[in-house]
């Protein structure tokens, strides 16, 4: 029974954190977005002390259920090593414990955490690890499906479905995700919980603390016959029968040990019962006992009950070879944008600056996926990479859109309401005049004017003069002095939404692009 409530908890786990990565809507974040604040290291990084004190609490006395319900990655890794047992039952065996590399694994990761190095602290923490490969490698797939389901819709005249974009954020991002998904696999496909107990700092954290949890496995002496079979169950590698010792450190509590035992040798008791249980088999154990059990087990049934269980979809990355080209009313191709060098990188409002959200950024890409405008993507600058950043080729921050900071977990986005995020000036924009279509092309524009939420942006009188284009410093063409208005940007009152650089029609270089604040300020 208490097998069963683990699998049954673990799979609402599993699968209410893997939609809130695919959940492109953003509804259901409003129902189980308590989900991914209740993770560990983005609460810890959140200072969301009351999460932190129930999680601690639950590991003392329960074990470390964390990891082996509430922790995706975890969850994943027990349904890889599922699959795995498939082909080969009773497959684990005892191995010691590697402490060395447990702790060196976590003084990195504090370490790295304090000096701030966002892209090794998110290579290591286990919900962000199974975040971007939600984002990467399972929210493509759920896009393509849904879109499947909204061209039938449409040939039935039906709007239950609509379309959604699905585009490669960052190629470096995806590489990582990609390979992150195969090494895991491989790892809990051959031997279970070896990421969890070698690698992951969450689970050292966590193994400390239930060495002294006051419930627990405990293997009863005078039952045991010693038949193995707990021990070859043990994802963990925990269970030493030859010695009726289990590593508590590494256990997850998964009771696989309890459901496989055929004698109920094993069971999960709290701490005063455990010392009894070990004193009684030390006194009343002896060498005929033990024959005349193991003689007596030759016709052990030793069938299983089917519990519920669940499938993963592994999904691969594939190319869409064929694509409808954006086109303008002429059907002449329109070419994409290409992104403008910053002089300081674009960070979401309620991030507060730069320092903090690379600070409390865990690189989960949450954020990414929820954001309605395709703004956020994963950074490719080393010591922030994975890490979200604003850049607007495919649209721009809207005033009235708070998604990203209603689901950041780790506190890197803070809270913000509409009318905060209105006064929040993350950059401001700049004019490139040689970009410029009515300098370039002596064509009236004025688009990054019409649609400036706050007004920071006037067309104003050009008085000509020289201008650097394509083939050097000449002197305007086309242009009559005071003839063509050009826009001229008033940087305390841009906020650095972007409308500007998204809706300019200059191709391929934008005419007026954002750069960033080192430190917010409200305007």
């Amino acid at each position: 029974m208490l097998r069963k409530i683990r699998i049954v908890l673990a799979l609402i786990f599993f699968a209410g954190i893997t939609l809130l990565f695919l959940d492109f809507t953003g509804t259901i974040h409003a129902w189980l977005g308590w989900m991914a604040r209740i993770q560990f290291m983005p609460a810890v990084l959140a200072l969301h002390v009351g999460v932190i004190i129930g999680l601690v609490l639950l590991t003392l006395i329960f074990g470390r259920v964390y990891c082996s319900v509430i922790c995706p990655l975890g969850v994943m890794q027990d349904l890889l090593a599922w699959l795995g047992k498939k082909q080969k039952k009773n497959r684990y065996t005892y191995s010691p414990a590697h402490n060395w590399l447990r702790y060196a694994m976590l003084a990195l990761f504090v370490v790295v955490l304090v000096l701030g190095v966002g892209s090794v602290v998110a290579l290591l923490e286990p919900y962000s690890i199974f975040g971007r490969i939600a984002s990467n490698l399972f929210a493509p797939v759920y896009g393509w499906i849904n879109n499947l389901f909204a061209l039938i819709a449409e040939r039935a005249d039906s709007y239950a479905f609509y379309s959604t974009d699905v585009w490669l954020r960052s190629l470096p991002t995806f590489i990582i995700a990609a390979v992150m998904l195969v090494l895991i696999a491989v790892l809990a496909w051959r031997n279970g919980r070896t990421w969890c107990n070698n690698i992951c700092p969450v689970g050292t954290v966590l193994g400390f603390l239930s060495r002294f949890s006051w419930f627990k496995p405990v293997i009863d002496t005078d039952k045991c016959i010693s038949c193995r079979k707990c021990e070859r169950n043990c994802k963990a590698s925990c269970i030493d029968i030859a010695h009726h010792k289990i590593d508590y450190s590494r256990c997850v509590a998964c009771m696989d040990c309890i459901g496989n035992c055929p004698k109920g040798a094993v069971s999960y008791v709290h701490s005063g019962k455990t010392a009894a249980a070990a004193v009684s088999g030390r006194s009343g154990k002896s060498g005929q006992a033990r024959a005349d059990r193991t003689a007596g087990t030759g016709n052990v049934d030793t069938a299983r009950r089917s519990f519920l269980t669940a499938s993963v979809m592994t999904a691969a990355a594939v190319t869409v070879g064929a694509q409808e080209k954006k086109v303008d009313g002429g059907l002449a191709v329109i070419e994409d944008k290409v992104i403008p060098d910053r002089g300081t990188p674009l960070v979401p409002p309620g991030a507060v600056s730069l320092k903090h959200f690379v600070q409390h950024c865990t690189g989960c890409q949450l954020c990414v996926s929820v954001c309605p405008n395709g703004v956020l993507r994963p950074a490719t600058d080393l010591m922030r990479l994975m890490q979200p950043e604003m850049s607007y080729e495919r649209g721009y921050c809207r005033p009235e859109c708070t998604k990203c900071s209603e689901v950041c977990p780790a506190g890197a986005i803070r809270p913000i309401d509409v009318a905060e995020k209105s006064s929040t000036q993350i950059g401001h924009a700049v004019w490139v005049r040689h970009n410029c279509i009515p300098i370039h092309d002596g064509v009236p524009c004025g688009n990054c004017a019409r649609h400036c939420p706050t007004g920071a942006i006037q067309m104003v009188p050009f008085h000509g003069g020289k201008r650097r284009g394509r083939m050097g410093m000449h002197k305007d063409k086309n242009v009559a002095k005071n003839s063509v208005m050009v826009p001229a940007v008033n940087t305390e009152r841009c906020i650095g939404c972007g409308a500007c650089e998204n809706l300019c029609p200059a191709r391929p270089f934008t005419a007026i692009y954002v750069t960033g604040h080192e430190v917010h300020r409200t305007v």
